[in-house]
């Protein structure tokens, strides 16, 4: 599985529009939304705006960086597709 990323900005109900796009083998999978100032001490991490069939959770962890959070996504696709 190959993960790219695309910047986008997301409209979204707070600062929040520093956005990547994340799609895998060609299918877009989820966004990612860097966290603005008006988070705190969670400034500039990432959090996982939307999830979309494999990746589509309840909850995710807020991300370090953008590799923590391609590594998430990659572990979580391949779990679920073990799984089915």
């Amino acid at each position: 599985m190959t993960l790219h990323l695309q910047p986008v900005r997301v409209a979204t109900s707070s600062e929040d529009s520093d956005g990547q796009l994340v799609f895998a083998d060609g299918f877009l999978v989820a966004v990612l939304v860097r966290l603005s100032d008006q988070h705190g001490a969670d400034v500039g991490l990432w959090f996982l705006e939307a999830a979309f069939g494999l990746t589509s959770v309840m909850s995710a962890p807020l991300f370090l960086d953008l590799d923590a959070a391609q590594g998430w996504i990659e572990r979580h696709l391949g779990a679920k597709r073990s799984n089915q």
